[in-house]
Parts: C-alpha cells; structure tokens; sequence
C-alpha cells in the first residue's frame, strides 16, 4: 500500500527544521500562568518578570542556588565513587545505560558532562545521535539506538534517546498520531527486554519551569560562547510549552513503569540537579567500596519517580 502523505512527511521529519525553515527569532505572545506576556529573545535586556523569578517559578522549593564551594565539595565526593563504580563495571562485566532526557535548556549535556568528567572515557561514552539517515529511516524506529548499548563492562549515557517519539516529533509534527500511539504502547515492552538483558538501566527526565527555560534560552543567544546551543527548534518550541507539557504527561504515564521508571528531577538549579541525579545511580548499583555515607541521601524536594513533580 501507498502511504499516505501525512506519514510520508512525518517520516521525512524526525529531526530540527533547517533555518530557512523555522521560525525566525523575535517577539512572541506566551502565557505563563494566567498572564499573557510578550517575550523579544533579542532584546539583551532580561525582563524582570523573568530575571527575579526564575529560579523559584515553577513551584521550586529553594530560594537559592546550591552555593558554589558545596557543590564543588560534594561533586568531587560522588565522582570519586563514580570511578569506583567504573571499576566494577570494568572488573564484573555489567553494563549501565543511562537516558537523559528533559526540556530544551534543562542541562542534559551540563549533567552528563559531571557524571563522566573523570570516567575513562574507552569504557564511559555519550551518544548524542543526530537526525535520523535515509537509510535508518527504513529501519524499525528502536534500532539505531540499540546498535549504541553498552557493551560488557560499559557506562553509557544517552542525551535524548528513543524518546524524541513521545516529545519532540509529536508536538512539531515529525510523526504521525499511529507512530506515536504505537511508540507509547511498545516502549515499556521494550524497555523490559533492556532490563531482562541485565542492564542497570536508568530514565532521567530533567524539569524546569518556563520562566527558567526562557532564561537560559535568552542566556545563550546572547552569549558569544553559548550561542551555538540556541537553535531554531528552540525558536518554534517557545510558545508550544503547554503543548509540551501535555506530552510530557501523557509519556511518563505510559511508560512509567516498575521495571523501568521515570525518575523526576526539578532543575532550575543545575548544581542541586546535578548532584541528584548521580546520587541516585550511586545508590541504586551496590559497586564494591561504595560508602554511602560520601554518596549521601536522596533530596526529596527535587526528585522522585514518576508524574509527582510533573502535575500541578
């Protein structure tokens, strides 16, 4: 059978419109809350409403960010316990994979960058995939991916991952409502097959409120080192936040499960968010020499499983 021009179109998609193509940067109407707001990203000026609030908007429950000696202390604590892990991995054979995923500007990359900096980087790897080629394209949707697990003795950390299908490609069109029907209905089938493989697999979703999202977003379009990070989706996904949130919704309620759970973290600060998330895989994997006393405990303001943090 033919297909129809509304698959064929999704399927050409997967991935960031080209610049010709997206929405030019420049003032956009969004509501945040119940106020209508005007929001200029070329404006070098920060707006208050947006500066002053950002980081307790979103119902975030401290009113400062993680002082900066703290956080330096208490990262290098986890990392040495995160080579320790590596060695494990190294002298065991078992393997972690490890998905990162979560708003525009959430700090994936930030997060990542922590867990690996001193990892060795022949058995600790990032996958960073790009848009799909014709040739992946023909393929069954998870295989590209798979083709990037963990071998033995491997940490691997994906930023964004087969999750693109449940955010992204619905909200701007890049697939079709069956392609996302179906993703919704096979993923935790998926996911179980992943972990009867006997791989420690870990879901990150890392959010952050609107007002901080256009903050960082402003951030790096007028940074001259960032502004590389500030893309045209980000551009058209601005005023598709609630579309965005519906999405999000409906995908940590389908496939939040037992054997594969989401593990929510509030991120409007980096730092605290960084230390959450490394706290947690270390607690989760009982590696030889761990000392729980240096990985600490969980902060349960800021993270949890499933929808908790994510319904209002």
């Amino acid at each position: 059978m033919k297909k129809d021009k509304e698959s064929k179109k999704a399927e050409a998609g997967h991935a960031a419109p080209t610049a010709d193509a997206a929405p030019k940067a420049g003032p956009v109407e969004i509501k945040i809350g119940k106020d209508e707001r005007t929001f200029d990203i070329n404006d070098p000026n920060l707006p208050d409403w947006i500066d002053k609030k950002a980081l307790k908007s979103g119902n975030y429950p401290y009113d400062d960010k993680l002082p900066q000696k703290e956080y330096e202390q208490t990262l290098e604590h986890l990392q040495v316990e995160l080579v320790k892990l590596q060695a494990w991995l190294q002298a065991t054979g078992k393997r972690v994979l490890v998905l990162f995923e979560g708003r525009d500007a959430a700090g994936k990359g930030g997060t990542i960058s922590a867990v690996r900096e001193y990892m060795n980087p022949r058995t600790a790897r990032n996958v960073a995939l790009t848009k799909p080629t014709e040739t992946e394209r023909g393929q069954w949707y998870f295989q590209r991916y798979v083709a990037q697990f963990p071998t033995a003795g491997e940490f691997v950390t994906f930023d964004r991952s087969w999750y693109n299908r449940a955010g992204v490609e619905p909200v701007m069109g890049f697939c079709t409502p069956e392609q996302h029907r179906q993703f919704l209905d096979e993923t935790p089938h998926f996911e179980q097959m992943i972990v009867n493989e006997g791989i420690h697999f870990f879901k990150f979703w890392l959010d952050i409120s609107q007002e901080m999202q256009l903050k960082r977003f402003h951030d790096r379009r007028h940074s001259a080192l960032k502004g590389w990070k500030f893309s045209p989706m980000d551009i058209a996904g601005i005023s598709k936040w609630d579309d965005y949130t519906r999405a999000i919704e409906l995908m940590v309620d389908k496939t939040h499960t037992k054997h594969a759970p989401w593990i929510v973290v509030q991120a409007n600060d980096k730092r605290r968010g960084r230390i959450a998330v490394i706290r947690h895989i270390l607690r989760a994997l009982a590696y030889d020499g761990r000392d729980l006393d240096e990985v600490g405990r969980p902060d349960g303001k800021i993270i949890a499983e499933g929808l908790k943090f994510l319904k209002d």
